[in-house]
């Protein structure tokens, strides 16, 4: 009685008890990884074929709006499938409770998918920031942040400033940045002040050399491309920002679902009604696809 008291004390203490509940953070990692790996695979492919909402995109000012739109499904897609797979990993590898399953087990399974969702958004969020970063001040340490110019009316500026001939040793920065606060300004309510526009055509006769008249309609035709471009750039980065937080919402549902169906795996259970008929389809598909070759 003693022997048999002792082993299954042991038994009992060396499997994790149900009532306080633990994350484990080996398949959390795993699953955000996977989601990372995926994510990556699929925004490459993104902005390869040109799927991209961002102003900083070389084709931005090209861009309807349904290809914004279309690239914004994408991204949602794209979270749908990346964070699913990366639950799935977080469900399928946790370590299972020996306790009969229920729904103790499976919401254990998608916060545990939640977690990894979590911990791929703040990667990614963290990476995404030194990568911008890195892009907006490439010489942060040995170039003063006024010499900068915004990224995003540079077409404009190469326009305002276009000569066919400079001084050897001109220096354009800090003409071109402060050119491009003031055409920033375009597409406030009030615009361009006189003040500003008339130090903007002795900036470019000055620089360029254009007579009075010449510099004035330069500087006009800029402020009204410029006017257009910063909608242009507004607009998709409305866009962007609606699609990125419902592609990460809805990222969070998939991976609960994921983590709630690579738990199902490792239990033997039957997987959800939603997986079978998926998978349903697809094996009929390669059925039919084994025997075309055949």
């Amino acid at each position: 009685m003693t022997i048999e008291a002792t082993a299954t004390d042991v038994t009992a203490a060396s499997r994790p008890a149900l009532d306080s509940w633990t994350l484990q953070w080996t398949p959390v990692v795993a699953g955000a990884l996977t989601a990372a790996a995926v994510t990556f695979i699929l925004i490459t492919f993104a902005a390869t074929v040109g799927l991209g909402v961002s102003s900083a995109a070389p084709t931005w000012r090209d861009a309807s709006v349904a290809l914004w739109l279309l690239s914004g499904l994408y991204l949602v897609l794209q979270s749908l499938v990346s964070f699913g797979c990366g639950g799935y990993m977080a469900g399928r590898i946790r370590t299972p409770y020996e306790a009969p399953r229920g729904d103790d087990t499976e919401r254990r399974d998608g916060l545990h998918g939640i977690a990894a969702w979590a911990l791929a958004v703040v990667l990614g969020a963290a990476l995404s920031g030194l990568i911008a970063s890195a892009i907006n001040h490439p010489n942060g340490w040995t170039r003063p942040a006024s010499a900068n110019e915004p990224s995003v009316l540079s077409y404009e500026l190469d326009h305002l400033f276009r000569s066919p001939r400079h001084p050897p040793t001109a220096e354009l920065a800090p003409a071109r940045a402060e050119a491009g606060r003031v055409l920033l300004t375009s597409s406030s309510h009030s615009g361009v002040s006189s003040d500003d526009r008339a130090y903007l055509v002795q900036l470019v006769t000055g620089v360029t050399g254009l007579a009075g008249p010449d510099a004035e309609r330069r500087v006009d035709s800029v402020i009204a491309a410029s006017k257009t471009a910063l909608s242009h750039a507004r607009a998709g980065t409305v866009i962007l920002a609606f699609s990125v937080a419902t592609a990460l919402l809805l990222g969070a549902v998939a991976a609960w679902a994921g983590a709630e169906s690579g738990g199902r795996h490792r239990d033997g259970l039957p997987i959800s009604g939603w997986m079978l008929h998926a998978n349903h389809r697809f094996g009929r598909r390669r059925g039919l696809l084994g025997d075309m070759t055949s």
